[in-house]
C-alpha cells in the first residue's frame, strides 16, 4: 500500500514539473500567436479531455512500443523500452494531463491583454524581461490552477496507466490500479482506505487552490 502511494505521488510530482516547463511556451504561443494553425494545435492539446483513457492509452502503447515511432528511436539511442516502466508512465501522464495545465495558463495569458506588455516596452524592457517580470507574475492564478489540476488528475489516472504500464508492483502499480486490485479481490476495507485517502486529498487540493486564488485576487485589488 505504501509503495503504491509513494509511486503515485512521485509520478504526479514529476509529471507536474515537466508540464510546467512544457506548457509555459506552448500556452504563451497559443495565447499570443496570430497563426491560423494555432487552434489546430490547441485542439490536439485538448483531445485527452474527450478521448476515452483506454483509447489514448492504446495509441500511446503503440507509439511507445519498441517498434513505434517514438519507442524505436528511444530504444536505439538509450537501449531501453518505455511501456511497462515508470518513464513510460511519465510520458503518458504528461500527454494525458497536458490540457489541464495548458488551458488555465493560456487563459491567464490571454486575460493579460496587450497593455501591460506595451507599458513594459515603453520602459525599455526586452520581450524576455517583459515576459518574466510582467506576464508570469500576472499569470500566477493560471499557474496555480494548472498545477493543482495537473497534479490531481495524474494522481487519479487509471485507464492510460493500466494500458501503458500494466500492474507491476514498485514500477507501475499506482493507487488507482491498487484500488482496482483490491476491489477485484473483494478486499473492500483496503479499497475504502485508499479511496477515502484520495477523496480527502482531492478535497484539500481544491480547497487550497480556491483559497490561493481568492488571496491573489485580494492582493491585486
Amino acid at each position: 500500500m505504501g509503495q503504491a502511494v509513494e509511486l503515485t505521488l512521485k509520478l504526479a510530482a514529476v509529471t507536474t514539473i515537466i508540464l510546467l516547463i512544457v506548457a509555459t511556451p506552448l500556452a504563451w504561443w497559443l495565447a499570443r500567436s496570430k497563426s491560423w494553425g494555432k487552434e489546430i494545435v490547441g485542439t490536439l492539446v485538448a483531445l485527452p479531455l474527450v478521448l476515452p483513457p483506454t483509447v489514448l492509452g492504446f495509441y500511446l502503447l503503440l507509439m511507445l512500443s519498441p517498434d513505434g515511432p517514438i519507442g524505436a528511436p528511444v530504444k536505439a539511442v538509450f537501449g531501453t523500452t518505455l511501456p511497462f516502466t515508470f518513464t513510460g508512465l511519465v510520458v503518458g501522464s504528461v500527454i494525458y494531463s497536458l490540457p489541464f495545465m495548458v488551458q488555465p495558463v493560456r487563459n491567464a495569458f490571454e486575460a493579460l491583454g496587450d497593455r501591460p506588455l506595451e507599458v513594459a516596452a515603453t520602459l525599455r524592457a526586452s520581450p524576455w524581461d517583459a515576459f518574466v517580470s510582467v506576464a508570469l507574475p500576472l499569470a500566477r492564478p493560471g499557474y496555480l490552477t494548472g498545477t493543482v489540476l495537473a497534479f490531481a488528475h495524474t494522481v487519479g489516472e487509471f485507464g492510460v496507466i493500466l494500458m501503458l504500464g500494466g500492474n507491476i508492483p514498485g514500477e507501475t502499480k499506482v493507487l488507482s490500479v491498487a484500488i482496482y486490485d483490491h476491489v477485484e479481490s473483494l478486499e473492500y476495507a483496503q479499497a475504502h482506505i485508499l479511496s477515502g485517502g484520495m477523496v480527502v486529498g482531492a478535497f484539500v487540493l481544491i480547497l487550497l487552490m480556491t483559497l490561493g486564488q481568492k488571496r491573489w485576487e485580494r492582493r491585486i485589488k
